[in-house]
């Protein structure tokens, strides 16, 4: 394990500059950018998503999430909502108005619950898990999202509520803010 910028990462094995990693590392489900100010989170997101295949990088809150995402290059990032400096939801905006961050999938993985979260919808977020979550139901989030699939809050409530409207908004672009 090393650290860029701050972030904890594995080994990295990206082949091609500015390809979703899952399609340029064979047999690799998938590079994922876990943001959660809880070190014990963060390392259990990370031990779930590892034995699963997927390469996990850490970051701590969303201003460090925004310092190496470029670097990092995710198939999709969890972010947890309340976290220093930068929260989930004002990070989860940032990266929905940059040109390059704009179609990563985003998740919210969060012990708020979804109606505390009226701004998620409006924020972008793709997804959301509630915390205490099972390690399946993460697993399973995270495979829909870097497969394209997931619609907002499948994993969660079975595509109800007003975000699964949105399925595929991350294929189209997104208005700046």
């Amino acid at each position: 394990m090393r650290t860029r910028g701050g972030a904890e990462t594995g080994e990295s094995r990206t082949r091609g500059a500015g390809r979703p990693y899952s399609r340029c590392v064979p047999g690799v489900s998938g590079r994922v950018l876990v943001v959660d100010d809880s070190k014990v989170i963060r390392q259990l997101i990370r031990v779930n998503l590892e034995l699963e295949g997927f390469e996990v990088v850490t970051a701590a809150d969303g201003a460090e999430c925004l310092e190496v995402v470029e670097t990092v290059r995710p198939d999709a990032i969890t972010l947890d909502v309340a976290m220093p400096r930068l929260d989930g939801l004002r990070t989860a905006e940032r990266l929905r108005a940059g040109e390059r961050t704009r179609r990563i999938p985003l998740a919210i993985v969060s012990a708020c619950s979804r109606t505390d979260l009226g701004a998620g919808p409006v924020a972008g977020v793709d997804a959301f898990l509630a915390k205490p979550f099972e390690p399946a139901d993460l697993v399973r989030m995270v495979r829909e999202l870097v497969r394209g699939t997931q619609g907002a809050g499948e994993a969660a409530d079975g595509g109800a509520g007003p975000a699964a409207d949105r399925r595929h908004r991350r294929r189209r672009p997104v208005p700046p803010v």
